[in-house]
């Protein structure tokens, strides 16, 4: 299970980013992420919906702690009710493993609210 994994340290020495099948089959896994891309670069992005601004917030907080964590920090949108959050590699240029997983620990923080 994706979300019970930890990054590996990503330096983008000898690694490189997922073939567009490796992405394919870790997606499969999850619930409701998308495959985007910014500037060229593909990311792994999810639209967290909110009663209020402050579960919202309290939900950046979280994901914030999650990335401080795992060492792995993502994008994060935070609207009235809505919080975007966007993962992807910046040393592999593309996703990485660690994105999926921290897809699947952002999940589970959702879950818990």
């Amino acid at each position: 299970m994706l979300s019970e994994l930890k990054c590996v340290p990503c330096y983008g020495k000898g690694e490189t980013a997922l073939s567009v099948q490796e992405q394919q089959e870790y997606l499969s896994q999850l619930n409701g992420w998308q495959i985007t891309y910014t500037d060229e670069q593909p990311c792994l992005e999810k639209i967290f919906t909110f009663n209020g601004y402050k579960q919202a917030w309290r939900f950046c907080d979280q994901v914030a702690g999650l990335a401080d964590q795992q060492n792995h920090h993502p994008a994060i949108l935070l609207e009235w009710g809505k919080v975007v959050v966007t993962w992807w590699t910046h040393s592999v240029h593309g996703l990485h493993t660690n994105d999926f997983i921290c897809a699947a620990k952002t999940d589970a923080l959702r879950d818990k609210l």
